[in-house]
């Protein structure tokens, strides 16, 4: 009985294990074969050429400049959405009969698709004829164009996905929060901590794990990054914003270097 259970187990396991090595292990070792090659992503022959790519790529100033963007993005989401997320955890911890409305009215920029938010924030925040930064020129607060600027740009792309990012953190660390015991918050009320003492020593142990699975989660999701730059500047201005996705993005789709692209990834 105990072998007719295990054999089930491998082949209810199986599909699954399928559909992961047919989308994930597959073209992952695609991607580090075609990244010693010449491939251009249409013809079918295409040559070895070693560690040209490689070569090529530590030669180039514009992948230092997206491996540097990357770690700015990967410094800038570990910390203000994680602060901002927690933060408003920990308000609406204390909003027991309003919390399922301000999760909703939160989660809203969470759950659109990242072309209308980046449209919206080129519309009516970055707008310099009609947003809020054209608004507010005629009281004499001149931001320029955050997103023409070579020193802003990579902080505005930023800003947007953390606007879209941070509400998600604040219902994962809401729903972590609301698995403390709740003698443990009594006692430690009752011994008359306040409220940065409470969250130090009794919320903050308690949701350790899920801190630390979303650090590790938001690490990832940064080297990751593409959308939001791909569709406010395209690597722009000057290549000021390229990140490795992007840059990997340009090799395949624009100059057809498959090969050079799969380096990159």
């Amino acid at each position: 009985m105990r072998q007719r259970k295990m054999n089930w187990n491998y082949i209810l396991v199986a599909p699954a294990l399928l559909i992961s090595m047919s989308v994930i292990l597959i073209p992952g070792l695609m991607t580090i074969l075609y990244s010693f090659t010449d491939y251009n992503g249409i013809s079918q022959n295409f040559n070895f050429v070693g560690f040209k790519n490689f070569i090529e790529l530590f030669h180039d100033r514009i992948f230092f400049i997206a491996i540097r963007n990357n770690f700015i993005w990967t410094v800038l989401f570990i910390t203000i959405p994680v602060f901002i997320g927690m933060l408003a955890a920990m308000l609406l911890l204390s909003r027991t009969k309003t919390r399922s409305i301000y999760q909703v009215a939160f989660l809203i920029p969470y759950v659109l698709a990242p072309a209308v938010n980046a449209m919206l924030w080129l519309n009516i925040i970055f707008s310099p004829v009609v947003g809020i930064i054209a608004f507010l020129k005629n009281f004499g607060i001149d931001f320029g164009s955050p997103l023409a600027s070579m020193k802003s740009a990579i902080f505005a792309c930023a800003s947007v996905d953390i606007w879209h990012y941070w509400s998600y953190l604040t219902v994962i660390y809401l729903a972590a929060l609301r698995q403390t015991p709740m003698d443990q918050v009594e006692a430690a009320r009752i011994d008359g901590c306040n409220g940065w003492q409470l969250f130090r020593y009794i919320y903050l142990p308690n949701i350790r794990s899920t801190v630390n699975l979303m650090f590790v989660m938001i690490v990832i999701g940064s080297f990751l990054a593409f959308d939001y730059i791909k569709l406010l500047t395209a690597g722009g201005p000057a290549h000021s914003t390229e990140v490795l996705g992007t840059y990997a993005y340009s090799f395949a789709f624009s100059e057809m270097k498959v090969g050079k692209a799969a380096a990159v990834g």
